[in-house]
C-alpha cells in the first residue's frame, strides 16, 4: 500500500509578488526549488501563515539567486505580496520507503536566502502508556 508523506518544504518564505494576470502557478528561485527537492511543474501546497489560506498549484523556476516567490493567476486573490507562506510537496511511498525517508526542510531569511537545510528525522514510535 502506498501512503502520502511530506517530501520537502520551504518554511516561512516571503511572497515577493502576486500577479493576477499571469497564467497560474508559483514562480520560485531555482536555488530554493533544488534545496527543497521540488521539481519544475510539480504540484505543491501553499499554506499562507499571514491569512490562513491554503491552496495547491505547480512550480515554475524563476531567476537563480533572486529570492523570488511569485504567486501567479487566481491564487493572487488568496496570497499577497509580503505574506509569509510555507511551500510543501508530498509524494507516495511504500511502508518500507517511509521507514527511511527524511523530508527536506529549507529555512530562509527575510530576503528568501537559504539559512539552513535539514532532513527531518522520524519521530520515535510512541510507547503505549497502558502496555
Amino acid at each position: 500500500m502506498l501512503r502520502q508523506f511530506l517530501l520537502g518544504k520551504i518554511h516561512r518564505v516571503t511572497v515577493t509578488r502576486a500577479d493576477l494576470d499571469y497564467v497560474g502557478s508559483i514562480t520560485i528561485d531555482p536555488l530554493l526549488i533544488e534545496a527543497a527537492g521540488f521539481m519544475e511543474n510539480e504540484k505543491i501546497d501553499i499554506y499562507d501563515i499571514t491569512n490562513g489560506s491554503r491552496l495547491s498549484t505547480y512550480v515554475i523556476p524563476g531567476t537563480p539567486g533572486s529570492g523570488e516567490v511569485g504567486i501567479n493567476g487566481a491564487a493572487a486573490h488568496l496570497v499577497a505580496k509580503g505574506d509569509l507562506v510555507i511551500l510543501a510537496a508530498y509524494g507516495y511511498l511504500t511502508e518500507a520507503e517511509a521507514q527511511h525517508h527524511k523530508p527536506k526542510v529549507v529555512f530562509v531569511d527575510a530576503r528568501n536566502r537559504m539559512t539552513a537545510k535539514e532532513n527531518l528525522e522520524r519521530t520515535p514510535a510512541v510507547v503505549d502508556a497502558f502496555a
